[in-house]
């Protein structure tokens, strides 16, 4: 088990969802994050978009992290959503994202948000790990994938 793993309950892990705009994966996100720990959904998705006017989370690869600080949140957690059809990010690269790793943490978290979010950005920069979750049959097996990987050492 990784870090990351360790906030993701397969409850947080959607495969093929619909959603056509950042608002409404935010939105997606919201009532994954109400059902799975009691947080507004509104509330997240307000966090969401308002990290993302600071510019976009897109990583690129056809991969995005949106994240959030949330007054209350007494620690981190995580959702992956896996699109049906890829939507536009601002990424980088000008490609649209289909893979979603929502990251949501306390309103004082500093050095721990860091280092998640660096763990996640080399964790999406391995090309055979995104295509594995891209072809995963289901969200248990992206759970798997993503409860498996290790970071490179160094």
């Amino acid at each position: 088990m990784n870090k990351i793993a360790d906030l993701l309950p397969a409850s947080n892990i959607v495969v093929d969802a619909d959603a056509s705009t950042k608002a409404q994966l935010f939105s997606l996100a919201g009532a994954l994050f109400e059902t799975s720990a009691n947080i507004p959904r509104d509330s997240v998705a307000a966090s969401l978009t308002a990290r993302e006017k600071l510019g976009s989370t897109g990583l690129g690869q056809g991969i995005a992290i949106p994240h959030g600080r949330m007054r209350g949140l007494k620690e981190a957690r995580a959702a992956f959503i896996r699109l049906r059809e890829p939507i536009p990010f601002d990424a980088p690269d000008g490609k649209p994202v289909a893979q979603v790793f929502v990251l949501l943490v306390p309103e004082q978290a500093t050095d721990q948000h860091l280092q998640l979010l660096s763990e996640l950005a080399q964790m999406f920069s391995e090309r055979s790990f995104r295509d594995k979750l891209a072809h995963a049959r289901d969200a248990a097996e992206i759970g798997t994938l993503i409860g498996h990987w290790q970071p490179s050492p160094g």
